[in-house]
């Protein structure tokens, strides 16, 4: 197997056979009534897309410099960009459709939930174990042993992503936590063992003194379930605060406060 032969068989064939589905489902009108009109799903996926790109290649980057992990030179198309192959840009690119195509297959069947959010509070104890754990991970890739490298870099990396993303709406994603869940479990379980595959053929390999040693399967290590878990949960996130009706309220309430106290220019204004 090759880098490109993964993308194609794991990521992009998916893609392709659920973007056919939601095309066919589209001229026959069966819309998801319940996604946010403001933001079609198609500019969502251009700027999830683009932000993981841009958020995940200096980590990445770093990761291979530093031989954390690396790649078969002769499974990959030879396109090096930085210390990174193509392919590995590309999977950050496909890797939020993938994520968003899924859940727009689960709101199909479960749809957004209608009940009111739960206390706002809620948002700052979400954002308080968040932060608490995003210093603990910090504490490891510190001052922890280097086996503790690849999962400290990991969690560093991530939880700033998702401790944003509470602390705008924590309540949001609470009030769906079901589609989340069969979203970032189904997937997460999916990329693992596609990437076990990738591993047990030498596509790419994780370097055993900076990571615990843990296999899952004997194959997987577990960063890299926690990887896929990690990215799946800020891709899920991204997409739910997105299109969620309560998103576009809170950021309107946001901008009104700004408005208010003269922060920013009120642009509804007719002069």
């Amino acid at each position: 197997m090759t880098y490109l032969g993964f993308l194609i068989g794991f990521v992009l064939l998916p893609i392709i056979l659920l973007s056919t589905w939601f095309i066919y489902k589209k001229i026959k009108g069966n819309g998801l009534k319940s996604i946010n009109r403001y933001f079609l799903p198609g500019y969502s996926f251009l700027i999830l897309s683009g932000l993981a790109l841009l958020y995940t290649t200096p980590w990445d980057n770093y990761l291979v410099a530093n031989g954390v992990w690396w790649y078969d030179p002769d499974l990959v198309l030879g396109i090096i960009i930085g210390w990174v192959p193509l392919e590995e840009y590309l999977f950050f690119i496909l890797q939020p459709i993938l994520g968003g195509l899924l859940l727009l297959l689960v709101l199909s069947r479960l749809e957004f939930e209608e009940k009111e959010l739960i206390n706002p509070h809620v948002r700052k104890i979400a954002v308080s174990f968040a932060v608490i754990f995003w210093l603990v991970s910090l504490g490891l890739l510190i001052f922890g042993p280097r086996a503790g490298t690849y999962l400290g870099l990991e969690l560093a990396w991530a939880l700033p992503v998702m401790i944003l993303q509470l602390a705008f709406g924590a309540d949001i994603l609470w009030k769906q936590r079901r589609v989340l869940l069969a979203v970032i479990l189904g997937l997460t379980v999916y990329l693992s063992l596609a990437d076990s595959i990738a591993i047990n053929s030498g596509v790419w390999t994780i370097d055993p003194e900076q990571s615990l040693g843990y296999l899952l399967g004997g194959v997987l290590p577990i960063e890299e379930f926690v990887f896929f878990l990690v990215t799946n949960i800020m891709v899920g996130f991204g997409f739910v605060l997105i299109w969620s009706p309560e998103s576009m309220a809170r950021l309107a309430s946001y901008q009104r406060k700004l408005i208010s106290r003269g922060h920013m220019p009120d642009f509804s204004s007719d002069g």
